[in-house]
């Protein structure tokens, strides 16, 4: 995927470029994550950095070389009118805020999602190099995430953001990409696409403290508690997964809108006694959440490049995940995690046994460990996007 461009040479400290994500629904998240991420990975690489966004909070301390432009457009719930309406004012006032700095960057404008249609044209028309960064499959997420809605609201909503998807990936000049198997997860034109442009490496908060001998005999979810990620199979699992195995405890983090019928499941079924659901954690507390555990589950329908896989696996945890977004290109089967055919609940219980049971399951750990190590270090991450700037147009 990388052979399409030619190499070449220039001075990236002389280089303006711009950041163009939605407004932020919080101030928190993974989403908010990767923009940070994203800003500490180009800061030392280019001359200024201009961020299109709303509510962002500049707590990381940034330089005077990253400008903030706020959208100041709040996303509230509502009907889909509204979100409709939202959406497409979100989406001018972006764009008229990238006519506004035209002058002033001569870079890429990187766009953080796969719907940002306007913008993306707008670029197109002032003659900027457009890259979609770190894109998911958006419509995928939101034909789960409405599963449950009625026919009108779910098609509604899946058949927008696929056909959003579709005209902003011919729109955009490249399309980034986080590992090469993302590219064929989400069936992108590879005539446009760039590989290894992930945002993640490894804090020095995410490291093995807890000798993984001495762990207890528990295993965990860590994530947003929507049907996208398939946490409901998980759940619906841990019947058979506790009665076969009994001293086994199990825990269960995040929020979400499964909240509710998590939780009730868990009553019905009487599995408190073996099960914590403490909720959401933060972020600062996950790396020692993370070194309690023998084994992450991610039943994940989709999946860009996870960052709680990599967390884990840098705390010296295994993982086992379905083989969707870059997650085979990380994870080898038996080596340094374990991937799950698919994520039925059925298939869930025999893969958490399978690895739970799997004879050397402390050496699986130290090898997932090295590899993130040895892969998502942040001087390997900024050398990858330094070659990335240097090859784009």
């Amino acid at each position: 995927m990388g052979d399409i461009f030619m190499v070449k040479s220039k001075n990236l400290q002389k280089l303006n470029i711009c950041i163009v994500t939605f407004p932020l629904l919080s101030r928190s998240g993974s989403y908010y994550t990767i923009i940070n991420n994203f800003l500490r990975i180009l800061s030392p690489l280019v001359n200024e950095i201009f961020l299109i966004t709303g509510n962002f909070s500049d707590d990381m301390g940034f330089d005077s070389k990253i400008r903030i432009l706020d959208v100041n457009t709040h996303q509230k719930e509502g009907n889909i009118f509204y979100k409709t309406i939202s959406q497409i004012i979100a989406q001018i006032k972006i764009s008229l805020l990238l006519i506004r700095i035209c002058k002033h960057f001569d870079g890429p404008a990187f766009m953080l999602s796969g719907t940002l249609l306007l913008p993306t044209i707008t670029a197109k028309f002032l003659r900027k190099t457009s890259v979609l960064t770190a894109v998911a499959s958006g419509s995928t997420n939101t034909r789960m995430i409405y599963k449950t809605a009625t026919f009108y609201k779910r098609y509604y909503y899946y058949l927008s953001e696929r056909v959003l998807e579709l005209l902003t990936f011919n729109a955009a000049t490249y399309i980034g990409v986080e590992s090469p198997n993302v590219a064929l997860f989400m069936n992108l034109p590879l005539n446009k696409v760039i590989g290894n442009g992930h945002l993640f490496f490894m804090d020095g908060n995410f490291r093995q403290t807890h000798n993984f001998a001495n762990r207890p005999y528990c295993i965990g979810y860590v994530g947003r508690l929507s049907r996208e990620k398939g946490v409901f199979n998980f759940v619906t699992a841990l019947p058979d997964i506790t009665l076969r195995c009994p001293d086994l405890h199990v825990t269960i983090t995040g929020d979400g809108s499964l909240y509710s019928e998590i939780k009730t499941f868990l009553e019905q079924n009487e599995l408190y006694k073996r099960v914590d659901f403490p909720g959401w954690i933060s972020h600062d507390a996950l790396p020692n959440y993370l070194n309690q555990l023998r084994l992450l589950v991610l039943p994940s329908y989709t999946e860009g490049l996870p960052n709680i896989m990599l967390e884990a696996m840098s705390c010296g945890t295994p993982v086992l995940a379905t083989s969707v977004g870059a997650i085979p290109d990380v994870i080898i089967d038996g080596k340094n995690g374990f991937i799950m055919e698919n994520n039925s609940p059925e298939c869930i219980v025999e893969n958490v046994i399978r690895a739970l049971n799997f004879p050397d399951l402390e050496q699986i750990a130290e090898n997932g460990k090295r590899f993130v190590e040895e892969n998502f270090s942040f001087e390997k991450t900024v050398e990858n996007w330094r070659e990335i700037l240097q090859n784009i147009e």
